[in-house]
């Protein structure tokens, strides 16, 4: 069975209640929850029936438990979170003014999982990825380690690219999480000279290369699979010996909430990789999805509310990206 390694870090999620926010008060009460890009994507991943690890960080307290917890309940496996005696997961905080405006706030300075490349374990943890069949991150993932563990991660996934293993990388671009956009550029050329598999967004691109038209922004990833997708809902694909532009059915249902639209895509895109689809059908594939989770509020929807898992083509394992 085909696996994938998503590595990235989940942080507790406090939420501004519909009563504060209603009333336009700063303060009132906030529920709490848990969060993460690479995190959403394992769970659609595992919802999607592929075998997916998570590869984090968490301290040894109890709401580390419940994410543990969480994310086994979900048939994400976890089996590589590293454990870090006194540390704690990151916070972040959404507050929500009258007009619904949402802010967001941060303290994950001194998080566990900032710390995963630079662990006794890491080491093991690393050569673990020659195991995957798909090695997966975010441009945040990167941003949270420093120089040093950005190359110690690059050079495992270099090894394991040349035992099959292939690696796909999200742009998803958060500047608040970088010291300024020049480190941003140097590791997105980094990443994109190392990835099978780009999946970028004209959001992201133009926070780096502004003015840029779509051609450029394409032309910067020398990757041959390139998933790009547009400010409307449709994609524009490259990949050997084509290129090809995929658009999203129409929504029937009214949008509450785009968090997390694209970690959905990439779940639902890999897992047709996986199983033997083209680039196209496996882009159609992640609109399909990502239109259903914009439908509901947070980031992982019902599990009632998944699509129907649609049969794709059997493909054996290592080679049904190829």
């Amino acid at each position: 069975m085909a696996s994938v390694a998503c590595i990235g870090e989940c942080m507790v999620e406090l939420r501004q209640a519909q009563s504060g926010a209603s009333a336009g008060q700063g303060g009132g009460l906030y529920s709490r929850g848990f969060g993460g890009d690479t995190l959403n994507t394992a769970v659609y991943l595992a919802r999607l029936e592929v075998k997916v690890d998570y590869l984090t960080a968490l301290g040894d307290d109890a709401l580390s438990d419940e994410m543990i917890a969480a994310w086994a309940a979900e048939n994400v496996g976890t089996r590589r979170v590293v454990r870090l005696a006194g540390k704690l997961p990151g916070l972040y905080m959404i507050q929500t003014d009258a007009n619904g405006e949402r802010q967001f706030f941060h303290w994950r300075d001194s998080a566990a999982a900032r710390q995963l490349m630079s662990l006794p374990e890491t080491g093991e943890l690393l050569n673990s990825l020659m195991s995957y069949d798909i090695i997966y991150l975010s441009a945040i993932t990167l941003s949270i380690y420093d120089q040093a563990g950005r190359e110690r991660l690059f050079a495992a996934i270099k090894r394991a690219r040349l035992l099959g293993t292939r690696f796909v990388f999200d742009t998803n671009f958060r500047a608040r999480g970088w010291p300024d956009r020049d480190v941003a550029r140097a590791v997105f050329e980094a990443a994109f000279a190392a990835a099978d598999i780009v999946l970028t967004s004209t959001e992201d691109l133009l926070a780096l290369y502004p003015g840029e038209s779509n051609d450029q922004l394409m032309a910067r990833i020398p990757t041959s699979e390139l998933v790009f997708r547009l400010a409307e809902p449709a994609s524009l694909l490259r990949f050997p010996g084509a290129t090809h532009e995929v658009r999203a059915e129409p929504m029937t249902n009214p949008v509450v909430d785009t968090t997390a639209a694209g970690d959905s895509f990439a779940a639902a895109y890999i897992a047709a990789r996986l199983a033997g689809s083209d680039p196209v059908e496996a882009a159609l594939s992640g609109h399909r999805l990502a239109s259903v989770v914009i439908c509901y509020a947070g980031a992982i929807i019902p599990g009632y509310a998944m699509p129907p898992k649609k049969r794709h083509r059997p493909a054996t394992s290592r080679q049904a990206t190829k």
